[in-house]
């Protein structure tokens, strides 16, 4: 939004037919059935616990994981912590495993077996850190699972991907649990080319916080290690990591944390938010789209209705004539959502501020900013104002309603929908600011406060929605993109990417831009693709591709990024003013009359995913009992009468598959 105050900042930095049904999936890691408690035994330095498809081992003396898996096979799930951590205490056998310590490290160690899976617990009496687990060092490991964005699944001897973050690769290059991923797990496969050898392990850190995963090329292999900082001021002095042995399915690590979020009651129902709030429901079969111009007034939002649009979500900025009541009226009647683009997370000087958003009354600017130890405020996104404290919202909005009042004034005009920017994101703070000090974990707490009192009564979303936030929201605007790093660059060079200007259709939104190479690799090669957030949240919510990268943003990843869409079962984004609701309109109209049925029947369902050849580029996702079956064909030859460049989608009351070839559409 050209009112946005953070949208091209960058200020991030960090964000084959062998695969099981997603339900196989699930009871292959254990997790169901399997609650009560079991006692492990102990021999010299060697603690054997049982879990879901066998018998987990771990080395007292090191923290090296291995397994026994119930086909006989030996597997090497996490070598000693890097660094050693001293000659251990004793080890005292528990009811569920055993507790010992590392008294060089002050580090207390409680092992247990925990509906199936391996639980590991850290916990220091002083700051520190600990590398640990380090992992992909069993020689059968063949690809590992990251869930950066939608998710990827790497082959772990690929040579793209063992290059340097300078290349597109990811060797050398360090990622934060609780930023720059969308899930917090890894996983790897054993055996085969993407796990043909129906084997894997899933690592799930609940607490993300403080840890990070770094991957190293090792022989020409991509290795990875966690570390954790023991930090008694940012309240992670403890740390936890659940091993599951997998079908080695390329999704099977997601399941697993869907199983893990469903048994400690954080997974969200997307069925049951549309049964507190119905308009939530419009959200099926919808587009999104952010409107500018012609296309933010009611003539432009009945233009959609007659190319035959039934479902959108349509979102303004909040600048300058932002959507009026009539065309908000307008778009309820045709049966779309409506919301507005808004942020709590940025305050400026009222009399210089660059944005609506940011203009605050009272002192909360600059009274409310986020300020770092030495009393220094810390700087908003753009380098404009300062970051504004939850916590010090939190603590006022009794008395003042300064959010509420903020709420009330951005839907005066019947919007049904909002967008929270940046609250569910992984940028958390550490405020020092006097009468409102927090944690990162405080502000998580924080914003999930508010948005819980925002998601009564709006269908809310936000960006790059993380797992924590799944609950509270009915879409995200994000996660859908598995960003390169070097996006932000990109974001920032006005002249290649487009800048705010012309104000009713900004280039930022508009200019049409080819994506170097390696950034085209990284985030859209379907290869390496795989749907890890749909795995683990689409029944929870719905998910979409960042803000700034409209469908016809990437011109040349077009057919790719529909197809994803189709066989992801997930929107694609727009962005529309009055011509390019005249030159885009129909195409839009074809894609979306495609969609709809499809996210109707399906879109609050689990999924299972497949590879159907060898080279991955033709893939299969099926939805719920078979209520929807998707096959994408993303190369250049025809496939079981598929052909390249096209999707097939079968519902369960059709006859014959739908077919959706999008370079053949007008556009």
């Amino acid at each position: 939004m050209n009112s946005n105050p953070h949208k091209t900042a960058g200020h991030r930095r960090p964000a084959r037919v062998l695969a099981a049904s997603l339900a196989l999936t699930a009871t292959t890691l254990g997790v169901v059935g399997c609650d009560r408690a079991a006692a492990g035994t102990l021999e010299g330095s060697r603690l054997q616990l049982p879990v879901s498809g066998g018998t987990a081992v771990v080395d007292t003396d090191s923290l090296a994981v291995t397994a026994h898996t119930s086909g006989g096979r030996q597997l090497v799930l996490s070598d000693g912590a890097a660094g050693g951590l001293g000659k251990p205490g004793p080890v005292t056998q528990t009811a569920d495993g055993a507790r010992w310590s590392y008294p060089d490290k002050s580090l207390q160690v409680t092992a247990s077996s925990t509906r199936g899976r391996l639980r590991i617990k850290l916990r220091s009496d002083r700051d520190g850190s600990v590398n640990w687990p380090v992992t992909g060092t069993d020689r059968a490991a063949s690809s590992v699972q990251v869930p950066r964005g939608e998710g990827l699944d790497i082959p772990v001897r690929d040579t793209f991907w063992n290059a340097g973050p300078e290349k597109g690769g990811l060797a050398g290059s360090t990622v934060d649990m609780g930023e720059a991923l969308s899930l917090p797990l890894w996983g790897y496969s054993m055996g085969g080319a993407g796990g043909n050898g129906g084997i894997g392990v899933s690592y799930l850190t609940p607490t993300d916080l403080g840890t990070s995963l770094r991957f190293a090329s090792t022989g020409g292999r991509l290795r990875t290690t966690a570390q954790h900082a023991f930090d008694a001021g940012e309240g992670t002095r403890d740390y936890e990591v659940s091993f599951a042995l997998t079908d080695g399915d390329p999704v099977a690590p997601a399941a697993d944390y869907r199983s893990y979020l469903a048994q400690h009651g954080r997974l969200g129902s997307l069925r049951k938010k549309i049964r507190q709030h119905p308009a939530t429901g419009k959200l099926l079969g919808a587009f999104h789209a952010y409107v500018w111009g012609e296309a933010r007034t009611a003539p432009g939002v009945e233009e959609l209705k007659k190319l035959g649009v039934d479902r959108m979500w349509l979102g303004y900025d909040s600048g300058p004539g932002p959507m009026k009541a009539p065309a908000v009226q307008a778009a309820k009647k045709a049966g779309y959502l409506v919301g507005p683009y808004d942020t709590f997370a940025n305050g400026q000087d009222p009399k210089k501020a660059d944005s609506p958003t940011s203009v605050w009354p009272g002192r909360v600017y600059p009274d409310f900013c986020v300020r770092k130890a030495d009393g220094t405020p810390v700087t908003g996104f753009g380098n404009r104002g300062c970051y504004l404290s939850s916590r010090a919202f939190e603590k006022a909005e009794p008395t003042k309603h300064y959010l509420a009042d903020r709420t009330r004034t951005m839907v005066a005009n019947g919007a049904d929908s909002y967008f929270l920017d940046v609250d569910a994101t992984g940028e958390l703070f550490r405020d020092h600011g006097e009468g409102h000090e927090m944690t990162k974990a405080g502000d998580r707490a924080s914003r999930l406060a508010r948005m819980v009192r925002l998601s009564k009564n709006l269908v809310l979303g936000s960006e790059g929605a993380q797992a924590w936030a799944n609950k509270v929201l009915a879409y995200n605007h994000g996660s859908g993109t598995p960003v390169d790093d070097g996006l932000w660059g990109l974001e920032r060079d006005k002249k290649t990417w487009g800048g705010y200007a012309p104000e009713k259709a900004p280039g930022a939104f508009f200019k049409p831009v080819q994506l170097p190479a390696r950034m085209a690799t990284a985030m859209y090669d379907p290869k390496y693709r795989a749907p890890l957030y749909e795995t683990a949240l689409h029944g929870s919510l719905v998910n979409v591709e960042r803000w700034e990268l409209s469908y016809q943003k990437l011109p040349a990843q077009k057919t790719t990024r529909a197809l994803l869409a189709m066989l992801y079962n997930t929107p694609l984004n727009f962005v529309l003013d009055g011509p390019t609701l005249q030159k885009d309109g129909p195409e839009l109209a074809a894609l979306q009359k495609f969609f709809s049925p499809l996210h109707r029947a399906a879109g609050t369902l689990m999924t299972s995913f497949r590879w159907l050849t060898g080279d991955r580029s033709v893939q299969r996702t099926v939805f719920g009992k078979g209520a929807l079956t998707v096959t994408a064909n993303f190369g250049s030859k025809a496939h079981g009468g598929l052909p390249g460049g096209c999707v097939d989608a079968k519902l369960a009351t059709d006859q014959q598959p739908r077919r959706l070839c999008p370079a053949k559409l007008n556009g």
